[in-house]
């Protein structure tokens, strides 16, 4: 029977590690063991990791502060199973996670495979807004575990596994914006087999802050295009959206100054979050909020998108002319 090894990195987050290892005590399934990796913190979380000693296979390391690329790829090093499952520390695991991963491997081998994210009924308001967000087709996020082509799915590292054999061939995460986008194309160049899970779902907790969240985004939006230059081919039409969605909704807004009605397809557009969301959710508040953190989705990851479009342009045209 093959063998897990959960990896989570962590950085100043003893309270959600509390709740992810308390989770991973309810699998269904045992076959695995956890590495916690703590990255330099400042609020470490041994003391927590000391309470699951008896309940889990669990290994705490503690080293100086490099970045989450680097943290993975430390666990990776140490883990003994034939499957590393990366998680980040802020998501929270359904009992039947490791059964449902095993049972769908068996039948259907891959090198990497990755599962969707969702909201717990316990979760903010905003959490819940933010969810909505990144997993509905109203927004790019509707990518993010519902894509149809499953061969073709590229894992995020917030709920992820990669085999043994894969991670020795292809090596580890790089220190880079989209590093697991990065990964995900590096694994299906080698000739390696990913997929998606769609039942290896865990419950994403995300930014619980806005402003945080619209930075996380930006940040997505930015290494798009790094991501693009250095795998050429990889930069398709659904990434340009989030860029579009932004130009058009601050053309519309000018010419509303024209007419009014010009605001129309805005005011069509946020209904149909509201409505869905509402649906979803069941909640006015919910459905309110999710139309503010769909706008901050889009406008972060878009105006990301095209910032790093000129400043990268400029540089890249100010070290040619350097070199003339």
């Amino acid at each position: 029977m093959e063998r897990f090894s959960i990896i989570i990195p962590v950085f100043n987050r003893p309270d959600e590690v509390d709740e992810l290892l308390a989770s991973l005590t309810r699998q269904t399934d045992k076959g695995f063991e956890v590495l916690v990796i703590e990255d330099g913190s400042t609020i470490p979380c041994d003391e927590i990791c000391r309470k699951y000693e008896e309940q889990l296979d669990l290994h705490y390391y503690f080293k100086p502060n490099s970045g989450r690329s680097e943290t993975r790829n430390f666990g990776m090093e140490r883990a003994s199973g034939d499957w590393f499952v990366i998680y980040d520390s802020d998501v929270i695991v359904p009992p039947h996670y490791i059964a449902t991963v095993r049972a769908e491997l068996k039948k259907n081998p891959v090198d990497c495979y990755g599962g969707p994210d969702a909201a717990d009924a316990s979760f903010s308001d905003v959490q819940k807004a933010i969810n909505y967000s990144m997993t509905s087709f109203m927004t790019t996020g509707g990518i993010r575990g519902a894509t149809k082509n499953k061969a073709k799915f590229s894992p995020r590292s917030f709920n992820m596994g990669i085999s043994r054999k894969c991670f020795e061939t292809v090596g580890g995460y790089k220190n880079m914006i989209g590093e697991d986008i990065d990964l995900s194309i590096r694994i299906q160049q080698a000739g390696f087999k990913t997929t998606l899970i769609p039942e290896a779902y865990v419950y994403h907790k995300r930014r619980v802050d806005l402003r945080k969240f619209f930075r996380q985004v930006n940040t997505f939006g930015k290494g798009r295009v790094l991501l693009g230059e250095i795998h050429p081919g990889s930069l398709k039409i659904v990434h340009l959206l989030p860029a579009a969605f932004v130009l058009g909704n601050i053309a519309l807004v000018l010419l509303a100054f024209w007419s009014p009605w010009f605001l129309l397809p805005i005011g069509i557009y946020i209904l149909g979050l509201f409505i869905e969301s509402l649906v979803k959710n069941k909640s006015i508040k919910i459905a309110l909020l999710s139309i503010v953190a769909a706008y901050m989705q889009l406008f972060g990851y878009g105006t990301g998108f095209l910032g790093e479009c000129i400043t990268h342009k400029a540089r890249k045209a100010k070290q040619e002319e350097l070199y003339k």
